[in-house]
Formats: structure tokens, sequence, C-alpha cells
């Protein structure tokens, strides 16, 4: 057995890991990353920039069918799935080449292999086959695995993520698992893309981490857009029968079948944590999730945890900031404390959805229903907006600022195209706990879909200039 020295040994090459990684070499720190894959983990390969980038082609295509619209002729040909395909592919590939460039100009040690936990007399280190990694510092940062559904078998026609994302045809009829953030985007993009989408969700409601006000705003949406919300409802297995798939869900103890061309099981993702060894090093675990303070120690000595294995929202930027957060703790520095109702939250369907803080529901229950003021308005009122979605069945949307009566903006919740892009002011807001009245004199430009946001800010310090 050989062993390796190093500051810090990061388990996880993906967007918690190689941020602490990067963040630590930068402060000085001798770094080595362990990694069974690819350099930028589920986020750049599987899962964040891939989905995107399918959205991005589902929305080219309605571009071109409403370019009449706005006074274009054009003709959308047809969907060439495999050629969509095969420009991720080269995107992927061109910010995995940048990525691993800065982590060998940062000078990382970048290690390709399995790695478990193991006790170096003492000291906490990975085990990569015969050679130990040894860490004044472990980090774990070995992401989430998709979830699976008792009953249903992933394979063939029934996909998980990735699975989907590795389709060279669009599915001319397709049923989704899950009305989270994962399933409503896959839905979404195949929708514009043509197929016809049935979204089954458990609950009785999509995105149900949202405002209830979104929720609602995008199942409308979806709705008008030809997608089925099977709500209230679950899967109760699956059969592929030669060229499809039969569904079979229950409501209310009544069994219905849907015939599809793919099952996508899109359920949520589960810690990967199964196999790490984590008892070797004392490290406790709540659910599956790796139990943490509040700055990411773990109870194992010298050993954090970051990014989607600890409990809250998996999001990929929550993750790039555990990881800068603890690298800069380790240095010796005081990094603003964490808060995950201050990370954005972003679903990239048609329409948007983008909200940062409280929801209406969790502020009055924090605060009490006399204490709590909102403010929305229509974007359908709003010039840019209007532009920007000409000829769309899903331009109906809103700015919502939730605040306290005579105190701060504590929650941002926006519905319609594009609004993505909107949310860091919102999240400036929150952050800072800053007053509507503080925020009322900046002014925005014009035409823009910020003005929004500007007019819910006016309102709720008392000067409207365009609302009731």
């Amino acid at each position: 057995m050989t062993d390796h020295t190093f500051d810090l040994v990061v388990l996880g090459g993906g967007s918690g890991g190689y941020a602490a990684a990067l963040r630590a070499a930068e402060l000085g720190s001798s770094v080595a990353i362990i990694e069974a894959d690819l350099l930028g983990g589920t986020c750049l390969h599987r899962g964040c920039v891939p989905t995107k980038a399918l959205l991005h082609t589902a929305e080219v295509a309605e571009t071109v069918r409403r370019a009449g619209t706005v006074g274009v002729e054009a003709t959308l040909g047809g969907i060439d799935a495999a050629a969509a395909r095969a420009w991720r592919t080269k995107l992927i590939d061109g910010k995995h080449r940048g990525l691993s460039s800065l982590v060998a100009a940062r000078g990382i040690t970048v290690v390709t292999g399995r790695g478990v936990l193991a006790d170096a007399d003492g000291r906490p280190a990975v085990a990569v086959g015969e050679d130990r990694w040894i860490g004044t510092d472990v980090v774990l940062a070995t992401g989430a695995v998709p979830r699976t559904v008792p009953g249903v078998e992933f394979g063939g026609r029934i996909l998980d993520s990735t699975a989907a994302l590795a389709l060279d045809e669009t599915p001319g009829r397709v049923v989704v698992l899950g009305g989270g953030v994962i399933g409503v985007e896959f839905a979404s993009a195949w929708r514009t893309l043509g197929a016809e989408v049935t979204i089954v969700e458990a609950l009785d409601g999509l995105i149900q981490n949202e405002d209830p006000s979104s929720s609602a705003a995008l199942e409308k949406a979806l709705r008008r857009r030809g997608i089925a919300l099977e709500l209230g409802a679950r899967v109760a297995g699956a059969t592929e029968n030669g060229e499809g798939v039969t569904v079979s869900i229950e409501r209310e103890e009544v069994t219905s079948h849907i015939e599809a061309d793919y099952l996508l099981v899109a359920v949520g993702r589960s810690p990967a944590t199964g196999e790490l060894g984590l008892d070797t090093l004392g490290i406790d675990t709540q659910r599956g999730f790796v139990a943490t303070d509040d700055t990411l120690r773990t109870t194992g000595a010298h050993v954090w945890a970051v990014g989607d294995i600890v409990a809250g929202p998996q999001l990929a930027h929550r993750g790039f900031r555990h990881g800068a957060f603890v690298a800069e703790t380790i240095a010796g520095l005081s990094p603003s404390p964490l808060d995950d109702a201050l990370f954005p939250r972003v679903t990239y369907s048609t329409p948007e959805i983008a909200s940062v803080g409280l929801t209406e529901p969790q502020a009055i229950a924090a605060h009490g229903s006399g204490r709590v003021v909102v403010q929305e308005v229509p974007l359908s009122s709003n010039a840019k907006t209007e532009i920007v979605s000409a000829g769309s069945t899903a331009r109906s949307g809103f700015v919502k600022v939730v605040a306290l009566d005579g105190g701060p903006v504590i929650g941002v919740h926006l519905v319609g195209e594009r609004v993505g892009e909107l949310i860091t002011e919102g999240q400036l807001a929150v952050a800072w706990e800053a007053h509507p009245a503080d925020i009322a004199p900046l002014v925005h430009a014009h035409p823009s879909q910020s003005e929004a946001l500007g007019e819910a800010f006016l309102a709720l310090a008392g000067s409207p200039l365009h609302t009731m």
C-alpha cells in the first residue's frame, strides 16, 4: 500500500468537490480530488448543463414556430434529436476540458478511481485500490443518484434522467413520474419538441417546495400547453410491451393505464453515501444524508461534507458555495454563515419559476399573518414580457414579493418566460434584509422585465406607479 499525503483530500469532483478543491488550492493548500467518473460530476455531464441545453433546443424550435407572430417567415422542418444530442455532447466536452485545465493550473492532483474512507493511524484518508490518499482534512462531495420507485425498474423504455438525455429521438408519447423540478423540465422540453406528455405526481400539485401561487400558475400554463397532469396519483407499476410501455396509475383505489413510448422516473435524487465507508471514521447519517453542524463538519474528526449529501435543496450552486465555505473555514477564515433559504431556485420550464427566501405560507407560519404583507404584479402588463413571449400560450406570469409590515423583504417569487435571470435581484433584497423603501428609489431599465420587481417594491413602499 502506498500513502500520499495532502492538506486536503476531496472525495468527489462535482460542483461541491471541485469548488472546495479550487478554493483550497487558491488559499495555499495541497489538494487531491478522488473521482470515479469525470470532473464536473452530475451537473456538468448528466444534469444541469445537458438538461438546459435540451431546453434550449426546445426554445429554438418554439421560436421558429412563433416567428410569424413577429413578422418573420420561417418553417420548422423537424427536430433532429441525434444532432441535438451531439451538440450537447460537444458543449459538455468543452466545459469539461476547461474545468480540467483550471484544476491542473491550480496544481490539484486528480485521482481517477472509486474511493472509500479509511483510517490512517488517526488521520482521515480515502483508499483507492491499494493506495491511500491521506488528508489533514477530508471533504465528502459524492453527490446524489436518481431515486427509485418500488415496482418500477430502470432499463429499456423505463428511464432515469441520464438515460432520457441519451435518447436519439423525441418520444411520441411519454409519461413523466414526478412533478418536481426534474420532471417538469423534461416534460416542458419534450412537449415543446412535439411529444404527448403526461405528468404523474403523488402529491396534489407540482413543485411543492415553491409558493402555492407559483405552483398553481405553472399547472395552469402546462395544461394550456397540452400537458396532461395526473395529480394525487401514484404509479403502481410499469410493463414494457414491444415498442412501448404500459404505465399503471392508482388514484383513490381506482387503477387506470397509460400507453407511452417511454416512462421517465423523476421522483428526486438520493444522497450517494451508501458505499463510502462512513462507519470507518464514525460519521453519522440521517435518512441517508451525512449529518453536519452549521459549518458542515461531520461527526468524524477533520471530515466535512458538502452539496447534495447534506440535507437541503439539491442545487449545484449550493454545492459551489458549500465547497468554498468549507475551504475557507479550514483555512481559518470566517465566511458568511450558510442559509438554505438564500439560495435561489429556478425551474427552467415554460414558463420558468424562480424564487428565493420564504414562501407566503412559510412567512405566515414564522411571523404570523398580521405581520406579513404581499405585493403581486402581473407580467401581462409588462412590455418586455409581451415582446419576448409573442405568440406563446404561456404568457401569463407575475412577480410576487413577500415582506414584513414595516420590515424587510423575506421572499421573492417569479413566474414567466426568462424570469430565472431576474432572481439575483430578489436574492440581494432578501439576503441584505432590504426594506421595500430602500429599493424603491432604484430605477429599472425600460423596457425590461425587471420593472415588475421595481413596481412591487414601489407598491410595498407606498408609492406605486402602475399598480392600484
